[in-house]
């Protein structure tokens, strides 16, 4: 057994992976950017080596800074996770010519597999049943789309993740769907071959975990259901699949463990399928994944198998531990995936700095995260940044424990998916196992619209920020009490605060324990907060010595509630989280509702932080409403800015290549009306 590994990658994966090697005995070792210096898997390493600055390119995805770590450290092996170089032969070879364990598959069957081109053939010939497809230039691609008939699914032949692929329903769509899909797989895997499937109606995506060793032996895990995806980003995840009886288990498994035995692969893989809704019975290969999966945790919990060990096992030369009469498949499992992203702003990627998380610790509960207060979740990388996870003695019961686990769970600081998590597990077709890969698409709009804020937050926020103001300890002067009493009588104390879309004023009358709250020109409510610490009933505490351990305990009219809260003095927020829903309420003035009452137009601004990757208009060029201006990326998705106005392209701030933060100037539409003024005059 090995003595030292490192980890090649980083976030949730790299501290997963640290977490089974420790339990082993193994020193683990942690590679990281400069964006990732104080990260939590550096902390939770045995050992850490700085491998570059925080593009990914520069660090972790640079052999050459991964085997420099490998050499400095002595490691006798390398995890690497999954994305980065987890499905790189050349780094697998790079690895072997430098004397180091990779702890994956051999190169061989990386490039046998990594090819969905070649992939198709190989398991084509080892009797696996697969999509009918072609692949090719433009013209070829559109020929072969004439022969399988509309819809098609275009997908880079060297891809993964969902990235670049794209669904077309008619022949007018197809250039357009050829040159974005290329963009994108030459940005993220340098190769723009492209695949053109046959779009299977009401497709569920359906994948087999397989475990092989070096001596021959080959098994599968079961099944994973991962029907529930957005824009092919795999969402929800769980094991088994409803929708497949013992029969075509078998079936599938089997076929799965031909695949991987066609390459002569070793370690941890998986073997994804495409079946129709339709026909359960029929399934189709379409990839096979040569690496651990992020969903690899419900099989785990299903089957009490870790797969981290098994590869390490199997990396260092053991034969495998279990037959395929071993596994068992006891319970359900559903893991939701936690990304950065706001989804009632068409899921754009979000970001900050993390102020406080806040997760479920119930033993049916795992939660793999990278996560700690002071994270900053920046563009470079990936948004996922955890997963929840939760199994129960049967699917209905692990899809209330899984709700519950989310109503648990919050990243103050930055605006995550976990109520839409939520809305989604909540929906009657997702209970009832009724899914589809497009599902999701459908929904998304309707599950995403944000709630307007209610005014119990606003009531919160403005009891903590009264109780905030409370003297500490000792005889307190009844004058330094802010009880809004006044000459002629108590007026109560007045907050105007804003959070999603609202500004209000709150008028609190009397003190913390016992208020009358009235918002805007609603009618008042009797109210009463303190906050709890983890030691008990703080009722005086202040938000700087409660920061981050703290609850505020509020009743607003009859209902209690109790709101996990950060307060960020950087920007004077406090963020207020509470049945997996946060909220960061801030302070307004009126000269600012009156501004943004003139609804004047401005620039057109980045709506997340990214690289601008096209400039698809002119200085001067007139646009209409909804026309594309350019393309942003961030975090590997590409974003397309529209001109908000019909009018004039009056100013360009930026250039292909370029880096801009959130809310940056990006150009500037005119008006038609101002531009026709302006000529006028």
């Amino acid at each position: 057994m090995f003595e030292t590994v490192l980890v090649a990658n980083r976030g949730e994966i790299a501290v997963r992976v640290i977490g089974t090697l420790r339990r082993m005995g193994i020193t683990a070792v942690a590679v990281y950017s400069d964006a990732d210096a104080d990260a939590r898997h550096v902390r939770e390493a045995d050992i850490a080596v700085r491998i570059g600055p925080a593009a990914a390119a520069e660090s972790y995805l640079s052999i050459e800074a991964i085997l420099d770590a490998v050499k400095r450290t002595g490691a006798q092996a390398v995890h690497p996770g999954y994305g980065f170089l987890s499905e790189n032969a050349k780094f697998a070879r790079a690895c072997a010519d430098a004397g180091v364990v990779f702890i994956g598959p051999p190169a061989e069957a990386i490039d046998a597999m990594g090819d969905k081109i070649s992939a198709k053939r190989t398991v084509s010939a080892a009797g696996v049943p697969v999509v009918p497809g072609a692949s090719g230039t433009a013209e070829e691609l559109a020929a072969a789309a004439d022969d399988i008939g509309y819809p098609i699914l275009l997908k880079p032949s060297a891809g993964g993740g969902g990235k670049g692929m794209v669904v077309v329903n008619e022949a007018g769509e197809l250039a357009d769907a050829i040159s974005s899909a290329q963009r994108v797989a030459r940005s993220a895997f340098g190769d723009d071959r492209l695949l053109a499937e046959r779009f299977i109606t009401s497709p569920r995506h359906i994948e087999i975990q397989v475990l092989a060793d070096t001596h021959g032996n080959a098994i599968h895990l079961g099944e994973r259901e991962c029907s529930l995806q957005r824009r092919h980003q795999k969402i929800i995840e769980e094991a088994p699949s409803p929708l497949l009886d013992a029969d075509t288990r078998a079936r599938m498994g089997a076929a799965a463990v031909n695949a991987a035995k066609a390459v002569d692969y070793a370690g941890a893989g998986t073997v994804e399928f495409i079946v129709s809704a339709d026909q359960p019975d029929e399934f189709f290969f379409m990839e096979m994944n040569t690496r651990l999966q992020v969903e690899h945790p419900v099989t785990e919990l299903v089957t009490g198998l870790d797969l981290v060990e098994q590869q390490v096992r199997v990396a260092a030369g053991q034969r495998l531990g279990v037959a395929q009469d071993d596994v068992r498949l006891d319970g359900h499992a559903i893991e939701a995936r936690v990304y950065a992203e706001d989804p009632a702003a068409g899921f754009l990627p979000t970001g900050g700095t993390v102020l406080g998380v806040a997760e479920p610790d119930d033993e049916w509960v795992r939660v793999d995260s990278g996560l700690q207060t002071g994270t900053v979740v920046g563009s470079d990388y990936d948004p996922m940044l955890a997963k929840v996870i939760a199994r129960g003695d049967d699917r209905e019961q692990a899809l209330a424990r899984l709700d519950e686990a989310l109503a648990d769970t919050a990243v103050f600081g930055v605006v995550t998916n976990v109520p839409f998590l939520r809305a989604l597990l909540a929906h009657d077709d997702v209970r009832a196992g009724r899914m589809d890969t497009q599902m999701v698409d459908r929904l998304a709009e309707r599950l995403a619209a944000a709630d307007p804020v209610p005014d119990e937050v606003f009531a919160a926020a403005a009891l903590d920020e009264l109780l905030g103001m409370q003297p500490d300890g000792g005889w307190v002067d009844p004058w330094d009490v802010p009880t809004g009493w006044r000459l002629g009588g108590a007026i109560g104390t007045a907050f105007r605060l804003t959070c999603g879309g609202r500004d209000v004023t709150v008028r609190v009358d009397g003190t913390p324990e016992a208020a009358t709250v009235t918002v805007d020109d609603g009618e008042p409510v009797a109210a009463r907060a303190f906050v709890r610490c983890r030691e008990g009933h703080l009722p005086g505490a202040t938000r700087r010595e409660d920061a981050l351990h703290g609850t505020l305990e509020l009743t607003y009219g009859g209902r209690r509630r109790s709101y996990g809260r950060v307060h960020d003095e950087r920007t004077d927020t406090l963020w207020l989280a509470e049945g997996g829903r946060t909220w960061a309420v801030g302070e307004h003035s009126l000269l600012d509702v009156d501004a943004a009452a003139t609804g004047e137009a401005g620039p057109v601004t980045s709506p997340m932080p990214g690289t601008v990757l096209a400039v698809k208009v002119e200085l001067d060029a007139e646009v209409s409403a909804g026309q594309p201006l350019l393309v942003v990326e961030a975090m590997k998705m590409e974003h397309t800015i529209t001109a908000p106005v019909d009018g004039v392209v009056s100013e360009i701030a930026v250039k292909a290549g370029q880096k801009v933060a959130l809310e940056e100037t990006l150009a500037v539409v005119t008006p038609r009306e101002s531009s026709e003024k302006e000529l006028g005059s």
